[in-house]
């Protein structure tokens, strides 16, 4: 498996999201645009970023630091894995995000986890990480 975030490893997630219906298909419906890094907690800038269009990833790869984030997501690489092979439900993504295991460096978490056509595919996205 390639390393977390690398070029390869975010192309592959690319095809993964969009090949989910309750994943690109939901944030289709509601028209959502956004360039997303991910990254691990503590280093500079995330590893890698999606650019997705109306609910589809258009772009993924490693992140050079050229392109404008709209969230930078971050966590422990424990983490992470953890929450690929169970993907974190609402309680356990309100908990991770209290307890500062995941971190929002850009973007609004609160908007997000409010709006639940956003909120369920953001928590599907864990699975498709894992592949």
């Amino acid at each position: 498996m390639a390393d977390m975030f690398s070029d390869e490893w975010m192309k592959g997630f690319m095809e993964r999201w969009n090949a989910d219906p309750e994943l690109a298909g939901a944030l289709e419906q509601i028209g959502f645009s956004s360039t997303i890094g991910y990254g691990f907690d503590g280093e500079e800038q995330p590893r890698g970023m999606i650019k997705v269009e109306n609910g589809h990833v258009v772009e993924a790869g490693a992140y050079d630091g050229s392109t404008e984030l709209n969230w930078d997501i971050r966590a422990s690489e424990d983490n992470w894995k953890k929450w690929m092979k169970k993907p974190p439900g609402m309680m356990g993504l309100g908990v991770a995000y209290t307890s500062r295991k995941m971190k929002f460096n850009k973007g609004d978490y609160s908007a997000m986890i409010k709006d639940p056509r956003m909120a369920g595919p953001f928590i599907k996205s864990f699975a498709a990480m894992a592949g």
